[in-house]
């Protein structure tokens, strides 16, 4: 018995290193001994470091003797010079007695709770007649345990505005509204549910937040922030979100669909995801430093959106808490640096999109090659005339003489002169007939090129005349050898002694299915014409550049991209990777990021999206799941979330949302009683429903809505609707805002055009992102400049006209329009009180613009100063904060 009680209490006593343990570090210690700082010769992010000697010879952590650990000696020390930490409050009694109980339990270590494997959580059990779903049994535990319990459910009219804005990001009209109140089914709500699920307005909403993190705009940043055509790769995701692809294909396309088996149209425009990245169109930069800028923030996105761990910091030293090395960061650099695209203006590589006339011809290619051969052959030689890739750049030749490579913006090419020679090692040739020079020559001077096999007097194998061209074009040398392989020498000579060409690079052209067809030389001839055929649309994608021309991935030091070091090959963090298991490509990355064992995806997924509905996330540090960001409010509720999306619900995304909805927690009305707010003030266990102000581009669509004025299209390029004059005043770019016409003024938020140098001044006013960077989380502010927005800006305006239009065509009195007004802007009906001070607004306005007629005509362009009277009511709701919350 006295065994059985002594076991009991030892367990009950047992140092738990991630509750009790790692928080002590973290404040007090890890700022000086952490992964980069490593004072005194002692680390406390990896154990090995903790046990190892220190500086002076001593051991900081001696598991099973606290008495000969220096750590303890330190933090117990009663000289002001020698107690840890230094110059900073002592470590309390109790935080001391911790350590110095966990050394003497033996010191074990654990990883940090994000990278630990879920367990499968026990679902609680609720005593009370509330719950409709297991999220509010895990929701129900913990506001028991903090004496708390479930508010009431949410007025009809809260409830369904609450889920049109959360699931589709417009408010419901006062005719859906009633439809729902007058239904009586018992299954009204999870019917509305899956019809706003199955809405094409549901993948606008939600593609917003997706495009905060992907860090999608309509310009490529820097000095003159001129315009870039990406806005397929938008409308990419919200078709994807629509059709609810499963997250993990939705993952694996935009990382890599280009290294996907025979690759569609959809999944490359996917890769430019990657491709959001800046570019630097100034004069006089270096390419190369700003290709590694573009590859260097591929690798943080990555981390950031898909495992919510910061590795920013981890490009100069160590991770400063986490456990990941320096070396691993270009271990990841390296899934990204062999990827074709390079920092000039025209971006490429880009899909090249035709008008319907080239299309066709296009597409009778496509169809001559599928009848003599297959799909898959056809696909890749569309794919080689959209993208025309793989292209062999001046930076991929291996030898040169006498020329002169222009690695500047703008000027990313190489200029030849007589008897200069490129260089090509060890190029297969066993497939390939001909090789198309991309190049510029002007009319008054002529050259030749030769292609030599093995040596510059080798065996010509290919001969061009280089005519005058007009810009850069692609002109196809044809090649004759038996050669499998060769070295191949790129001659050129001129008669003319001030010869000087403009070269861009080599595409290899494989042969063509079949010699023998009749029909085998005029397609060639279409080839060819098709490679160098005008265009109406482009977006960047991403290639991988072909094998024997790869980058060689090395560490910078500190840093510094200058002063390489060490070369790296691809592969995750040893964190991650306990089994070393071995990675080749961004496809191998894409596909364990969604790999069943790698947990932490699921989770952080999960934990966005979940954020995006209660305003705040499981964890609060979306961004950050590591030792310093915050804990879970509801781990198990979060482990059961991410095992259910990542298996149960293969991946989808509407399936999860779904479940969030339908659950009780969600549909708890937000009043909050004083008990309830003195207990959580900050709601963290769920007692009621948060408030949260909508998101910039909801404020806007919902005016929009409500007045009839927002319109339906969807998809196609950016528009411009109505903003102040001077905005778009940028040093070395002409480019100009082009007030959108018609329905396109009046589009979703979604679609306005974003310059990341000077964005939309209300979507940022209302804290939306510049997107020059991935955004995980929005703050939300409350400043002067957005009532500034809302009352004056012209949207609201042209939204509060329209609808006051309408309201003035009804037939009553005063408080009737009122009554109605407010029914439309807030889907529901006015209190007594509030019709009371909004008729009596609308009588001051009338008699206010009686005297001042000219003002009234000034603000709605009508001498109605009824219409203009409403005008100032409507634009009065529009401001009220139950129009700009989620109630």
């Amino acid at each position: 018995m006295i065994l059985i009680v002594l076991l009991t209490s030892c367990k009950e006593d047992k140092i738990n290193f991630n509750a009790q343990v790692r928080p002590i570090l973290n404040k007090n210690c890890i700022s000086c001994h952490g992964g980069v700082k490593q004072s005194g010769g002692f680390g406390l992010v990896f154990r090995e470091n903790a046990l190892a000697e220190t500086i002076n010879g001593k051991i900081g952590v001696v598991p099973g003797y606290p008495e000969k650990s220096e750590m303890i000696s330190r933090i117990a020390h009663k000289d002001p010079e020698m107690i840890m930490p230094l110059e900073r409050e002592p470590l309390s009694k109790e935080d001391i007695k911790t350590l110095t109980k966990w050394i003497e339990q033996g010191a074990e270590w654990q990883e940090h709770w994000a990278y630990l494997k879920p367990n499968e959580p026990e679902v609680p059990e609720i005593e009370l007649d509330w719950g409709n779903n297991q999220i509010d049994a895990f929701v129900y535990q913990k506001m028991k345990s903090n004496n708390l319990s479930p508010n009431e459910e949410a007025n009809p009219y809260d409830l369904v505005r609450r889920v049109y804005l959360d699931l589709i990001g417009l408010p419901p009209t006062t005719e859906q509204i009633e439809a729902f109140i007058n239904n009586t089914s018992d299954t009204r709500y999870e019917t509305l549910v899956d019809a706003l699920l199955d809405s094409p307005k549901y993948g606008e909403h939600w593609a917003s937040m997706w495009l905060d993190l992907a860090r999608y705009a309509d310009s490529k940043g820097y000095e003159a922030d001129r315009g870039r055509q990406i806005w397929r790769y938008r409308d990419w995701v919200i078709k994807a979100l629509n059709e609810d692809m499963p997250f993990d294909q939705f993952t694996i396309e935009q990382l890599a669909g280009d290294l996907l088996p025979n690759p569609t149209k959809d999944q490359l425009i996917a890769t430019a995801f990657h491709r959001n990245t800046l570019n630097n169109g100034e004069g006089g930069t270096d390419n190369e430093e700003y290709r590694i800028s573009a590859v260097i923030d591929r690798v943080n996105t990555t981390w950031e959106i898909w495992q919510s761990t910061t590795m920013g910091c981890v490009q100069c030293h160590s991770h400063p808490y986490d456990p990941i090395t320096q070396d691993e960061f270009y271990k990841s650099f390296a899934f990204f640096n062999n990827t074709s695209d390079w920092d000039v203006p025209t971006e490429h590589p880009v899909y090249r999109e035709f008008d319907s006339i080239t299309q066709i011809e296009l597409d009778g290619i496509n169809k001559w090659i599928s009848n003599i051969s297959s799909e898959t052959e056809a696909n890749k030689w569309t794919n080689f005339i959209h993208i025309q890739e793989p292209k062999i750049r001046p930076e991929d030749f291996n030898e040169t003489k006498n020329t002169i490579h222009h690695n500047r913006s703008g000027q990313d090419y190489m200029l030849v002169y007589n008897e200069s020679y490129v260089k090509l090692k060890d190029v297969g040739l066993d497939n390939i007939d001909r090789i198309y020079i991309n190049y510029n020559q002007g009319e008054k001077i002529k050259g030749n090129l030769l292609v030599k096999a093995d040596s510059l007097n080798g065996s010509v194998i290919g001969e061009l005349k280089l005519n005058a061209t007009r810009g850069f074009e692609n002109v196809p040398i044809k090649i004759s050898t038996t050669s499998k392989r060769a070295d191949l020498f790129f001659h050129f000579k001129s008669t003319d002694k001030d010869y000087q060409c403009s070269i861009d690079g080599f595409l290899l052209g494989e042969k063509l299915p079949t010699n023998k067809n009749e029909e085998y030389a005029n397609v060639y001839t279409k080839i060819d014409q098709l490679l160098n055929a005008s265009y109406r649309y482009t977006t960047p994608v991403m290639v991988e550049k072909q094998k024997g021309f790869s980058r060689v991935t090395q560490m910078f030091d500190r840093g510094n991209w200058l002063v390489k070091t060490d070369t790296v090959s691809a592969t995750i963090p040893k964190l991650f990777n306990p089994n070393n298991d071995e990675f080749k490509n961004r496809l191998d990355l894409a596909k364990w990021l969604v790999n069943e064992e790698n947990s932490l995806t699921g989770r952080v997924i999960a934990n966005r999206f979940w954020s995006k509905i209660f305003g705040k996330g499981i964890v609060v540090t979306s961004e950050d799941f590591g030792t310093l960001g915050d804990k879970p409010t509801h781990p198990k509720l979060l482990d059961w979330l991410a095992n259910r999306f990542s298996k149960e619900w293969n991946w989808s995304i509407k399936k999860l949302l779904r479940t969030i909805v339908l659950s009780d927690t969600y549909k708890q009305s937000s009043v909050i009683s004083e008990d309830a707010k003195a207990k959580d003030p900050y709601n963290q266990w769920l007692a009621r429903s948060p408030r949260v102000r909508l998101s910039a581009e909801q404020i806007r669509d919902q005016a929009l809505t409500v007045s009839g004025l927002l319109s339906n299209k969807m998809y196609g390029p950016s528009v411009m609707p109505p903003q102040p004059d001077g905005v778009w005043t940028v040093v070395y770019n002409d480019d100009q805002w082009k007030t959108s016409k018609g329905e396109d003024a009046y589009r979703r938020g979604l679609y306005t055009y974003l310059r990341r140098s000077s964005p939309y001044p209300s979507f940022i006013s209302f804290d939306a992102s510049e997107r020059e960077t991935c955004l995980s989380r929005r703050i939300n502010t409350n400043t002067p400049l957005q009532a500034l927005i809302t009352l004056n800006d012209p949207v609201y305006f042209d939204a509060a006209i329209n609808l006051a239009q309408q309201v003035k065509s009804i037939e009553g009195n005063k408080k009737a329009k009122v009554d109605l007004a407010y029914k439309k802007v807030m889907g529901k009906k006015i209190t007594k009180e509030k019709s009371k001070i909004l008729s009596n607004l609308l009588v001051e306005t009338e008699a206010y613009y009686t005297n001042n007629k000219e003002e009234a005509f000034e603000l709605v362009n009508s001498e109605n100063l009824e219409l203009a009277s409403l005008t100032v009511v409507v634009n009065a709701l529009m401001n009220m904060d139950e129009f700009l919350v989620k109630n």
